[in-house]
């Protein structure tokens, strides 16, 4: 019974282990991946999506069914 523990424990500490090592080492490696996009691309992370001004792009008729909608939604 003594032996079958102390396999237990250290079946569990070598999974908790690899576990620990696997993802440390995956956070380390995508830090540097995006530390060399920025340094291969900086104007990327400022380039973002161009503004949509939502009042402008919806007819009335789309804006009066989406509010009906929402209306029928919200039980109001």
């Amino acid at each position: 019974m003594d032996n079958l523990l102390a396999e237990a424990i250290t079946l569990t500490m070598f999974g908790m282990g690899f576990v620990f090592v696997f993802l440390t080492l995956m956070v380390a490696l995508t830090s540097f991946m995006s530390t060399l996009v920025q340094k291969i691309q900086p104007n990327l992370a400022s380039a973002g999506a161009p503004s949509v001004q939502s009042s402008t792009m919806i007819d009335e008729e789309v804006r009066s069914v989406i509010e009906q909608a929402i209306k029928i939604h919200t039980g109001a």
